[in-house]
C-alpha cells in the first residue's frame, strides 16, 4: 500500500531515472531511488532507468540536462529532482510521500 499524500494510494507511483553510464553518482542514484521506493511504496512503484549515453533521443525528448535526474509521472503532480537522490527528507518531500 503506498504511502502518499495525495490521496492516490490506488495509482501506482511511476519514475523516469536518467543516468549517464554507470558512474558513481548514476549509481548512488539508483540505490538510493529503490531503496526509498522499497521502504516508502511498497512495490507499488514503477522504475524505468534509461542511460542517455545509450539512448541520446530519449534525452532529448525529456530536456534532460544534468545527470541523474529523476522524472515522476504518476501520481499527478509531476515532479523533477536532480542530483543522487542522497538527501531523503528532501527527495520524500519533492515526491510527496509521508515517512
Amino acid at each position: 500500500m503506498s504511502n502518499s499524500t495525495d490521496d492516490t494510494s490506488a495509482s501506482k507511483h511511476r519514475f523516469i531515472l536518467f543516468v549517464a553510464g554507470m558512474s558513481v553518482k548514476s549509481g548512488h542514484a539508483i540505490e538510493n531511488l529503490r531503496r526509498i521506493c522499497d521502504k516508502y511504496l511498497e512495490n507499488n512503484y514503477d522504475l524505468e532507468i534509461i542511460d542517455i549515453s545509450r539512448d541520446k533521443e530519449q534525452a532529448i525528448i525529456h530536456q534532460i540536462v544534468a545527470i541523474p535526474t529523476l522524472i515522476k509521472t504518476s501520481p499527478e503532480p509531476k515532479r523533477i529532482i536532480l542530483g543522487d537522490l542522497s538527501d531523503k527528507a528532501k527527495v520524500l518531500k519533492i515526491l510527496n510521500i509521508e515517512e
